[in-house]
């Protein structure tokens, strides 16, 4: 059972409901394509009080309008898999919490998307230093310095490798696919589906760069990479100013069954 390369690059959703939240991201899809443009700064800080600094979009509107474009299209990506829709739905929602941010991040990154950050107003690093443990909630989840570096490494990583289009597809798979996720009822299909992935992803490098010996590691250490950044800080940074304090994942589950 494999899934197909057909119309995952331009699969579009099904209908939607205009009276939820939902449709409010969805709606950004469109006018989010021509604002790839955002500058990233370039200031590289190597004080540890400085990476800790909070963090937030310089440009939020903007920004979020195109980080919602690529999570429609990341949603869209695993409803258009028919290996996934067959899952049962408990396995369809425990990969969705679990594979959603490294999707969402190879989105961002096939479609070159760069943004700006700026310190979040009255943050005080000497607060942070001093009160660590005791900060509140929401200054424990505010994106740091540090995490967003820790991101945009990824995604230079990624554009190094300069990955195609079906490239991108079958990473994209093996890291939906992941049998590690806990409380899977189907794992060993899971885990079946994964190779498959995996192995089409080995051929088609293979095909496109026949002489690259070590680019399946590469691509193997980005998506580890991938992996290892937050949800919270995704969460937080690019959907934070759009949803407010409606749960993400319920958002995600909606946006994935809907009809």
């Amino acid at each position: 059972m494999m899934f197909p390369l057909e119309g995952i690059t331009n699969s579009t959703c099904r209908d939607q409901h205009p009276h939820t939240i939902l449709y409010s991201i969805l709606s950004c899809r469109e006018g989010g394509r021509h604002d790839n443009e955002l500058k990233r700064d370039t200031t590289v800080h190597s004080c540890h009080c400085e990476q800790r600094r909070a963090v937030c979009l310089k440009d939020p509107k903007a920004t979020c309008r195109v980080a919602s474009g690529v999570l429609v299209k990341t949603i869209c990506f695993m409803r258009s898999l028919p290996s996934f829709s067959q899952l049962p739905s408990g396995d369809q929602l425990s990969l969705l919490r679990h594979c959603w941010v490294p999707l969402f991040i190879l989105g961002l990154a096939q479609e070159k998307i760069v943004f700006e950050v700026t310190g979040v107003p009255n943050s005080s690093i000497l607060r942070q230093i001093l009160l660590g443990p005791g900060l509140t909630e929401k200054e424990a989840n505010q994106p740091t310095l540090a995490g967003v570096h820790k991101l945009r490494t990824c995604l230079h990583q990624l554009w190094n490798l300069e990955l195609s289009p079906k490239e991108y597809a079958y990473l994209k798979g093996a890291l939906l696919f992941n049998p590690a996720v806990q409380g899977l009822s189907a794992v060993l299909l899971v885990k079946s589906l994964q190779r498959e992935a995996q192995r089409a992803l080995q051929e088609v490098f293979r095909l496109l760069h026949p002489e690259d010996t070590a680019r399946f590691s590469h691509i193997l250490l980005a998506a580890s990479a991938i992996q290892s950044v937050g949800h919270s800080l995704v969460t937080e940074l690019f959907f934070k100013p759009l949803i407010g304090n409606t749960n993400m994942f319920h958002l995600l589950t909606e946006m994935l069954f809907v009809q």
